[in-house]
């Protein structure tokens, strides 16, 4: 890949982790819940889901997926219901700070299920596959070896995104550690829980590109 043309990318691909979605209301939530030690976690499987798309717009499954209403369909309702999900798991999550738990050795997620949580966010999303479809196209040379070109797209929204999602994960881990009552906290879980539903809802109207 050119410089020109992966600088162009680059630039880029920092517009998509920044935007406002599921991944960074995730990131949000791990690190509201969990702290930004163990909700980083979230992060490295919101990536893992990235390349999950991005290993399926380049063996040519992306395109059959949007093709395909059914399997466009089946994609997008999982994508729904796992966000309602996860939504409803946080409207009902206790309201306690994290310190204390902490010190009083409460039993928290683990960072595996944490990782498998964000993948399954990122990967079960027909808009990123269509998304990507739409994007990646314009930054590769058809007359050279396209794995490569991959290679170097999936590296540099992994970076970006390791980096936007530390962020979130950070602030939110930050608001966690500044507040103590139970119904500031249970009133920041309601907010996640909420914004989790709102994201499937607005999941659910997407429809598939004719």
């Amino acid at each position: 890949m050119d410089l020109s043309v992966w600088l162009a990318f680059f630039a880029a691909s920092w517009a998509i982790s920044l935007s406002p979605g599921a991944g960074a209301i995730a990131a949000m939530s791990a690190g509201l819940n969990h702290g930004f030690q163990r909700g980083y976690f979230m992060t490295f499987g919101l990536v893992l889901g990235i390349l999950t798309q991005i290993v399926v717009v380049g063996a040519g499954l992306g395109a059959l997926i949007a093709a395909s209403s059914m399997g466009f369909a089946i994609v997008k309702w999982l994508g729904v219901a796992y966000l309602v999900f996860l939504g409803v798991q946080q409207w009902r999550a206790p309201a306690k700070p994290m310190v204390a738990a902490d010190a009083e050795g409460a039993a928290v997620t683990t960072r595996g299920r944490l990782v498998l949580r964000g993948w399954a966010i990122n990967a079960v999303n027909p808009k990123g596959t269509v998304f990507l479809l739409a994007v990646v196209p314009q930054f590769l040379d058809l007359g050279r070896s396209l794995a490569p070109q991959y290679l170097v797209i999936a590296a540099t929204l992994c970076f970006t995104d390791l980096v936007v999602m530390a962020g979130y994960t950070v602030l939110a881990a930050k608001v966690l550690a500044a507040l103590r009552s139970e119904a500031h906290l249970k009133l920041l879980n309601k907010t996640f829980g909420s914004l989790f539903i709102a994201a499937g809802a607005l999941l659910a109207t997407f429809k598939r590109v004719a």
